[in-house]
């Protein structure tokens, strides 16, 4: 089940958000609106609900939180742009990574205690 929110997940939400994967959730998140589509099958799905919102390809970035253990990545195909200087399918730019980790900690902030 896809859910997308520019606030916090609830408990129940992230219930059903691991669902597809029962121990990680792939996110994909607007870094400049704030913005996350999680629970997704393949980042792509999420990917689309975004841009149908209005997001700018360039804002959206792709990855994951294991919920065991509470390690976020930042891997997905959507990632691979080399018009953005991003040949991997990992983010590389440091402000992106660290705005994209940020905001999966935000999203997920009853999964890290943070507020």
């Amino acid at each position: 089940m896809i859910i997308t929110s520019d606030k916090p997940y609830t408990k129940q939400q992230i219930e059903k958000l691991k669902e597809q994967f029962d121990v990680y959730i792939k996110t994909v998140i607007d870094v400049d609106r704030k913005v996350c589509s999680a629970g997704c099958d393949r980042h792509f799905d999420s990917e689309q609900v975004l841009l149908k919102q209005d997001s700018k390809q360039e804002s959206i970035w792709g990855g994951g939180v294991d919920l065991e253990t509470k390690m976020i990545d930042f891997n997905s195909f959507i990632n691979i742009r080399p018009g953005q200087d991003n040949r991997s399918n990992e983010i590389q730019n440091s402000k992106v990574r660290d705005k994209y980790e940020k905001l999966t900690k935000f999203f997920f902030q009853k999964l890290y205690g943070e507020k």
